[in-house]
C-alpha cells in the first residue's frame, strides 16, 4: 500500500502550515550559492501545493519571509524579492488551473512596491477561486501579530467599545491576521531544525507538530503524505483524557 493510499481522506486537515526551511544548505551540498537553493524551493512549493488542494486541505501557510530575514546579506536579500516577483507573476496560470486563492499574511506595505504590486495582481486574479486558500506568510513575525492585536485592543478599550475586564481569546483572534482562518491542525518543518521561529505562535496552540530532516527543496508529494500518514496516527486530546473522547 502506497503512503496517499494510508491517508483518511475523511481527516485532512483543513489547514497545514509549513517552516520552509534549508534551501540555502541544501544549495550549499550541492555547491551552489543560496540563490541556487531558493529557486529549487520553489518546485516544492508548487508541488505540495497542489498536492494539498488534491487532498482537500483547506488552507495552506508557507513560511516564506520573516521580519528577521531582513538581517540576511544584502544580496541574497535582493534576489529573494526578484525571485518573488518572477515566481508570483509565473504561478497564475497554476493557480487558476487548481482552483486556488492567493491570500497573503504579514506586514506586507514594508516589500518593495514591484512585490506588492504582483501580488495584488494575483490575490485580484485568484480572489474567486475556491478549492483551497494558499497563504503566503511575507514579512511576518508572530510577535509583532500579537502586538498589533494588543493595540487594536486597547484603542477599542479607549473609545468604550469593550470593557478590559471583558477581553476574551475571541477578541485576540479577531485581530490577527488570520482572522478568517482557521488554526492550523498540523504545522510541518524541515531541514531537522525544531523550533516554530516566531510563526503561528498564538494560532499553534494546539497544533501537531511534524519535524522532517529533509531540506525543503527535497520535500515532495511524498514527503507530504508521510507527515499527514503520521498527524492521523495522533491522538489529540486538546487537555481531555483518551477516555473522555472515546464518550
Amino acid at each position: 500500500m502506497s503512503l496517499k493510499e494510508k491517508i483518511n481522506t475523511a481527516t485532512i486537515p483543513q489547514h497545514i502550515a509549513i517552516i520552509m526551511d534549508g534551501n540555502g544548505r541544501w544549495a550549499k551540498k550541492q555547491g551552489k550559492n543560496r540563490v541556487f537553493g531558493h529557486k529549487n524551493g520553489v518546485k516544492s512549493v508548487r508541488e505540495v501545493s497542489e498536492a494539498c488542494a488534491e487532498l482537500g486541505v483547506k488552507h495552506l501557510t508557507l513560511y516564506a519571509f520573516s521580519t528577521e530575514n531582513w538581517n540576511r546579506p544584502k544580496l541574497e536579500v535582493f534576489a529573494l524579492m526578484e525571485l518573488l516577483v518572477f515566481t508570483i507573476g509565473s504561478e497564475t496560470k497554476t493557480l487558476m488551473k487548481n482552483n486556488i486563492r492567493l491570500k497573503t499574511i504579514g506586514d506586507t506595505s514594508k516589500m518593495p512596491e514591484k512585490v506588492q504590486r504582483e501580488l495584488n495582481k494575483l490575490k485580484e486574479a485568484t480572489k474567486n477561486n475556491t478549492r483551497m486558500d494558499l497563504v503566503l506568510a511575507l514579512n511576518y513575525s508572530g510577535r509583532q501579530e500579537l502586538v498589533n492585536a494588543v493595540k487594536k485592543i486597547a484603542e477599542d478599550v479607549k473609545k468604550g467599545k469593550i470593557e478590559a475586564n471583558n477581553i476574551t481569546e475571541n477578541d485576540i483572534n479577531r485581530n490577527l491576521y488570520t482572522a478568517e482562518i482557521p488554526e492550523p491542525e498540523l504545522m510541518i518543518r524541515t531541514s531537522g531544525e525544531l523550533r516554530l521561529s516566531n510563526f503561528l505562535l498564538w494560532q499553534s496552540a494546539y497544533t501537531e507538530l511534524y519535524f522532517t530532516e529533509e531540506f525543503w527543496p527535497e520535500f515532495n508529494r511524498e514527503s507530504l503524505y508521510k507527515a499527514l500518514v503520521q498527524f492521523q496516527s495522533r491522538e489529540r486530546r486538546f487537555g481531555k483524557t483518551s477516555e473522555q473522547l472515546e464518550k
